[in-house]
């Protein structure tokens, strides 16, 4: 993993940037390691409010974005570990989560005594427990804190943090760090605790895009105006964040991926994830989840039919290509 993270480094001198290897001295700076679409808006609002940044990304021009606000480059994960007694990681799945923390070239290979590791990825909950776990071992505090709000909510500075910290005073200094990015944040328990409560809300959003897909398609091929259609359900009982906020249907709302060709956003190969995630949490539970084992099947079938990388509110035009 670490190896194919260097490969990907190959280029970096093209990006103008200098980086600071791991034998740089250690300074009271908040490490970020993974800027896309979320990480990305999280790590600028952390240097707007005054904080020094040490960033690292697999993607030249992710991190490019954010040295470009302010930010210091550096070339592996161990690297802004050596350097940072806060650790932030926003990363897409459970192998690269995996391989950034336990990889030769981790954070867990670099980070000191008495640190503090803040994951903000959704992955699986027993994965966050055995890093909790290794962590402990090394004297260093470690929080499962996955978010919840959206691309815009990440550039806005006003996520929702789901935290998972084993003593309140492990969460009380992870919060005064993650107000800098949110704007509601939680203990729901011990660790892993916060990656259940995300799982079991991305289950729920999947569920309710499909369904207010389909009810925007039903409503268009009745001949109904989709703004009114829209209007009429975000005041109705049918009201839900996937109507009001981020309508899948174009046109409907300014500035949310479904006007912009379902560019940006949480793509679908990441809800497919999470709702995986979920379903193998539900099968080690045996816990019923009929709907959300549908949606699941849905969004498997969006990947393998060109909308992987589109925003998951892409539902609603895979929706209209099955219209006979």
């Amino acid at each position: 993993m670490m190896n194919t993270l260097r490969k990907s480094l190959s280029s970096s001198s093209k990006i103008g940037v200098r980086y600071f290897s791991i034998s740089s001295p250690a300074f009271d700076k908040i490490g970020f390691i993974g800027l896309g679409n979320m990480g990305r808006g999280m790590a600028v609002n952390l240097l707007q409010k005054g904080n020094s940044v040490v960033a690292f990304d697999v993607v030249d021009s992710n991190l490019a974005t954010v040295v470009e606000q302010g930010a210091e480059a550096a070339n592996s994960p161990g690297a802004v570990a050596e350097q940072c007694s806060k650790v932030i990681t926003m990363l897409p799945n459970n192998q690269i989560v995996q391989g950034v923390y336990q990889g030769p070239d981790g954070v867990l290979a670099a980070i000191k005594e008495g640190g503090l590791l803040i994951d903000c990825s959704t992955v699986d909950p027993a994965l966050s427990k055995d890093l909790a776990a290794a962590a402990k071992n090394q004297g260093v505090d470690f929080v499962d804190a996955p978010v919840s709000g959206g691309v815009n909510a990440a550039a806005a500075g006003t996520l929702t943090f789901m935290c998972g910290a084993e003593t309140q005073d492990t969460f009380n200094t992870a919060q005064q760090l993650l107000e800098h990015m949110g704007a509601k944040i939680i203990h729901c328990g011990g660790v892993g605790t916060g990656g259940a409560v995300k799982i079991c809300n991305n289950m729920l959003l999947a569920v309710s895009m499909i369904g207010t897909s389909e009810a925007m398609n039903l409503g268009i091929n009745l001949g109904l105006d989709p703004k009114l259609l829209a209007d009429i359900m975000g005041s109705a009982t049918g009201r839900c964040w996937s109507v009001d906020t981020y309508n899948p249907c174009p046109g409907v709302l300014p500035n949310v991926p479904s006007s912009n060709d379902y560019k940006g956003g949480f793509g679908t190969a990441l809800m497919t994830k999470d709702l995986g995630l979920a379903q193998d949490a539900a099968t080690r539970a045996g816990a019923a989840t009929p709907l959300g084992s549908l949606s699941h099947q849905i969004y498997r079938t969006m990947c393998n039919n060109g909308f992987a990388e589109k925003d998951f509110s892409s539902a609603f035009k895979f929706i209209q290509k099955k219209d006979l």
